[in-house]
């Protein structure tokens, strides 16, 4: 039976961290070896598991003993292994299901990428172009459908989930018109929508992404008749003048872009317009540990950043954007809530 030091000393945590990139590669493993859907609600024998997903028991009692000692997976005193609440989040069926985000943040070129942050670091900029020639989404879309495909598919998990907490949060009663800018696949539209029968609303994303947005959305969706699908680029152009614009996950480019999608909408929008502006903190928020790491990733990828509070009221503040109260929207999101002011 597995146990483990519930605090181990310095000198072993350390140890325990460097070691970070043996958690990560064992919890993809075990999602690309279907470990977590063969594995039912009783507990099973490593022989059967073997069996059920075509590995060797001796390999595969390695990589499960690794991953209980993290709370991923069980292992009983007779040898059998059982799930954990955490390994039931790797399930292709579990509703709040974290298998595509495990999938996208272990996905191959991370590991070229991760050992030249301290290059990333010293430069401020991405060295992703460096490694693989490409810009980083150019590479996705071109060079890597099936990497492409995890990140859509890990962006809509994330979308779906935290959509219903977005909707709740929003008070848009005396609103009649909303769009979603850099919406996706429109998750979070459809949610308002669906709250708000009188709303109307725009989802406005890259034309890769909006021919697969939410069937609710589309031509004959239960949306569709207040629901308006264009594609675009958020950093050239926001084409749509609505009551509130929302702009979740997107100020996270690098400064630039960040700056070219607040002055589109400041464009776009009329006086006293809403523009809630959603992102993940690095501070001030009970997820650190992972905003902190996603915010070394970005910088590596994109040379782009998540936010402290004050970074992001800065960058609202630059764009001419009133800030009013900053909410959390749930334990990783913060909404901060602005209008457009009225042209002197």
């Amino acid at each position: 039976m597995t146990t483990v030091d519930p605090a181990p000393p310095p000198p072993m945590r350390l140890r325990e961290l460097v070691f970070g990139a043996a958690c990560a590669a064992a919890v993809r493993a075990a999602v690309r070896l279907g470990v977590p859907d063969a594995l039912d609600d009783s507990s099973m024998t490593v022989d059967d598991l073997a069996t059920a997903v075509k590995t060797q028991p001796h390999t595969l009692r390695r990589l499960l003993r690794a991953l209980s000692c993290q709370g991923v997976f069980a292992e009983n005193p007779d040898g059998t292994f059982e799930h954990t609440d955490m390994s039931r989040l790797l399930r292709e069926d579990d509703p709040h299901s974290l298998r595509y985000i495990a999938l996208w943040c272990t996905e191959p070129w991370t590991w070229s990428v991760w050992p030249r942050l301290d290059e990333a670091v010293r430069t401020g900029g991405n060295v992703f172009e460096e490694v693989y020639d490409e810009e980083f989404f150019t590479y996705l879309n071109e060079s890597a459908p099936e990497s492409a495909h995890v990140f859509n598919r890990a962006m809509t998990t994330s979308s779906e989930q935290s959509a219903r907490d977005v909707a709740k949060l929003l008070d848009l009663d005396d609103a009649a018109s909303v769009v979603d800018i850099g919406g996706g696949q429109g998750h979070v539209l459809a949610s308002l929508l669906e709250k708000h029968p009188h709303l109307h609303g725009t989802l406005l994303d890259l034309p890769g992404v909006v021919e697969n947005a939410d069937p609710r959305l589309r031509d004959g969706g239960a949306l569709a008749d207040r629901a308006r699908i264009v594609a675009g680029d958020c950093r050239e152009d926001v084409p749509v003048e609505a009551d509130v614009y929302i702009i979740k996950n997107v100020l996270e480019w690098d400064d630039d872009s960040t700056r070219r999608v607040l002055a589109a909408v400041r464009r776009s929008a009329r006086p006293d317009a809403r523009v809630v502006v959603i992102e993940n903190l690095v501070d001030d928020t009970p997820s650190m540990r992972f905003t902190t790491a996603m915010d070394l990733l970005l910088l590596l990828n994109v040379g782009g950043a998540k936010h402290t509070r004050q970074s992001m009221v800065d960058r609202l503040t630059d764009a001419g954007l009133v800030i009013g109260e900053i909410r959390p929207v749930n334990a990783y999101l913060h909404a901060f809530e602005c209008t457009v002011p009225a042209t002197p």
